[in-house]
């Protein structure tokens, strides 16, 4: 077995999420998962499907993000993962979407971070056994950044 770190890029301003699937129809009912739950939001879904044909198989709404999420998940090559990309909605409004699709196994992460995967790669294929999302904790929050968090949620409408 050996270990690789692969990068996403994840385009200005946008929002990744990075899951595991096991259905040829996942890039189809991750793209009604998202226009029903975020009508607004512009996106690229990429599935890269682990039998049969071995394709990366995609939808979406928005072109640029659509072949993003196509570069990253052939970057990517793993069997079975998919990679959606959006701008217009955060994860946080399409998460539980998301996971309630049937055959959606899991979600590795959601970010706009920096990201980078650990595949680990066999003679079978390749597999994806964490995420690096972000950077180290440079400490905890004082008074002073607890209402600057507080503020920021208030600014995007998550609390009164």
């Amino acid at each position: 077995m050996e270990l690789k770190v692969v990068k996403m890029e994840i385009p200005e301003g946008s929002n990744l999420v990075l899951g595991q699937s096991h259905f040829i129809k996942t890039a189809e009912d991750l793209y009604e998962a998202m226009a029903g739950t975020a009508p607004g939001a512009k996106f690229g879904i990429a599935f890269s499907e682990a039998s049969g044909d071995c394709l990366v198989r995609s939808e979406g709404n928005d072109l640029e993000l659509v072949e993003a999420a196509k570069k990253n998940s052939l970057c990517l090559a793993c069997g079975h993962t998919f990679v959606l990309l959006m701008n217009g909605a955060f994860p946080i409004n399409v998460l539980n979407a998301i996971k309630s699709i049937q055959e959606v196994c899991g979600i590795f992460c959601a970010t706009a971070n920096p990201l980078e995967v650990v595949v680990a790669e066999t003679d079978l294929g390749r597999g994806i056994m964490g995420v690096i999302d972000g950077f180290v904790p440079r400490g905890a929050e004082n008074d002073q950044q607890v209402e600057e968090r507080r503020l920021l949620l208030r600014r995007f409408g998550y609390k009164l």
